[in-house]
């Protein structure tokens, strides 16, 4: 494996005393989350997310490495004798957006989707366009005061919308944007009342800083297990990054950190959880029995609050993929609450990101061979 020293070390020292623990981790968690939340990572093409998070946990780690597929793998080596249980932490780190399929005359650009996103929220929205140089530009559609009156109780579809970048020439625009350039909605994260935050990407960036942050958790505390923190790549479009690197690494338990529908008007409350109140644990047939009860049992002694998600089916995130690698992994999945997915003003708590942290930090700590053992017998 690959040790990456980058100048990420000045930046730990920088942050230590924000990040040591309990105190005011928020600050400093809340930069790595707006500066991966900012990064252009749409699903194949997470390299500038993937350099940033090596840099970052670099000086939290023993090794970090890139795999063929483009994963971010970090081992924090457990102490004390063999053997060392084998834990991955696995969080996604590719973003939906949109790929260039057409430069029109006048300089307009068509486009498609890459991975669930809503077409409904676009129209209006501003974007960069990742050619040779970025392009700044604006998602429009024939305004209200132009459609026929039964277009107007439809949402626009997808070969309406367009990309104005202000470029009038389609071959000068053409030599900049080859087709395939992928394209994503510009958007800062803004910070709202009560420790909310808001922006693009959070799906599943935030995910990605937890995993950091517990990192950084588990670089003051004793523990037995060598933990592989995992930043996968196109879970969006088919759980792809999570397949090969459970595959490669064999661990003998996993957990995902990903997201869950938060809480908001006109969600079911048995399909929103409300922000705030700590992380999901998922229950379902893809969730091992006794990790759910070692995670719920670990909250409740250490003061973490926690929700329970009922998941019926293992769709939706990397858990399906890691629970059937090789011979099968027994696996868990905790979730962030998070309003508005796959828009660009994605809302979630900075308290569940903390928590959720502190809880599997606290969970690999207590994690000893026999509880390893004792999962293929439940």
């Amino acid at each position: 494996m690959l040790r990456i020293l980058s100048n990420g070390q000045q930046t730990l020292e920088e942050n230590r005393g924000k990040n040591s623990g309990r105190g005011d981790g928020n600050l400093a968690w809340v930069d790595l989350l707006r500066r991966l939340a900012g990064e252009q990572g749409v699903s194949g093409r997470e390299a500038k997310v993937a350099r940033l998070l090596s840099e970052t946990l670099g000086p939290l780690a023993d090794a970090v490495e890139r795999d063929q597929l483009g994963n971010v793998i970090a081992l924090k080596k457990g102490e004390g004798p063999d053997p060392h249980p084998r834990v991955m932490l696995a969080a996604h780190m590719d973003e939906i957006g949109l790929m260039v399929t057409q430069v029109l005359e006048g300089g307009f650009l068509r486009f498609t989707p890459v991975g669930g996103i809503d077409l409904r929220i676009l129209p209006g929205q501003e974007v960069i366009v990742h050619g040779l140089r970025p392009l700044r530009g604006v998602i429009g559609a024939k305004p209200p005061h132009l459609q026929e009156p039964g277009e107007r109780k439809e949402a626009v579809a997808e070969e309406e919308l367009y990309i104005d970048t202000g470029y009038s020439g389609e071959e000068e625009l053409a030599e900049i944007v080859p087709l395939g350039t992928m394209v994503t909605i510009e958007r800062d994260l803004e910070t709202l009342a009560n420790d909310l935050v808001a922006g693009k990407a959070l799906d599943n960036r935030a995910g990605v800083t937890v995993l950091a942050a517990c990192f950084q958790e588990l670089t003051r505390l004793k523990h037995r297990a060598d933990v592989y923190g995992v930043a996968t790549v196109q879970e969006e479009v088919g759980v792809r990054g999570a397949m090969v690197s459970s595959y490669g690494l064999a661990p003998h338990l996993a957990i995902v950190i990903d997201v869950c529908h938060g809480d908001m008007p006109g969600v079911a409350e048995d399909e929103g959880f409300p922000l705030g109140k700590g992380p999901a644990i998922g229950l379902g047939p893809h969730v091992h029995p006794r990790l759910f009860a070692a995670l719920t049992e670990t909250a409740q002694r250490i003061g973490v609050n926690y929700q329970v998600e009922p998941s019926p089916t293992p769709g939706g995130t990397d858990a399906w993929a890691i629970l059937i690698a090789r011979k099968g992994v027994p696996t868990a999945l905790v979730s962030l609450p998070l309003r508005y997915m796959h828009t660009a003003v994605e809302t979630l708590s900075l308290k569940d990101l903390k928590e959720t942290a502190r809880l599997l930090a606290a969970f690999i700590q207590g994690l000893e061979p026999a509880f390893v053992e004792g999962l293929a017998s439940y």
